[in-house]
């Protein structure tokens, strides 16, 4: 599994997430794929590089998610569904992978073109940089450093992902 299957352990509903959504969410933009260029390590990604994201729109309004990452020589694939938790201006989406639970995937910073997003789970122990590049800036890198540290995030456990 991949970036977000861990989501479906975190609860949506906890108000004492260390980050807010962003107002001015457009889920068409947001589409497409993204790579992940650091996170807070977990056991389901451990030792996973080349992890990206696609988001695609669903029939019934529903986002899919497919997750792919390299472990092990081989790549693991988790597909899943994903739908807002507020309104569809908010950057706050419930994510699955199991049936019916659903954690919580919270957009706080996202590029005006769309270009990278800073994204956390409901408690400090999830946090990702996204880029729908492989690699990012020195300055942007700096400042998801910082804004995770400022924000109680444990900037010396982030992994940065091998994108090859």
């Amino acid at each position: 599994m991949t970036t977000l299957a861990v989501l479906l352990f975190l609860n949506c509903n906890d108000k004492s997430a260390p980050t807010e959504p962003i107002k001015g969410f457009e889920l068409e933009k947001y589409l497409g794929k993204w790579y992940e260029i650091a996170r807070l390590d977990h056991r389901f990604e451990r030792n996973m590089q080349n992890v990206n994201a696609e988001y695609s729109l669903r029939d019934d309004g529903k986002v899919k998610v497919i997750n792919r990452g390299f472990k092990n020589d081989k790549w693991k694939k988790a597909v899943g569904n994903a739908k807002f938790a507020q309104d569809e201006n908010t950057g706050f989406l419930k994510v699955s992978f199991f049936g019916p639970f659903y954690g919580s995937y919270i957009i706080y910073e996202l590029a005006d073109d769309y270009s990278y997003a800073f994204v956390s789970g409901d408690n400090k122990n999830y946090l990702w940089l996204l880029s729908r590049t492989k690699t990012v800036s020195d300055e942007l890198m700096e400042k998801f450093l910082s804004q995770a540290k400022e924000l109680g995030f444990n900037t010396d456990e982030l992994k940065f992902v091998e994108q090859d």
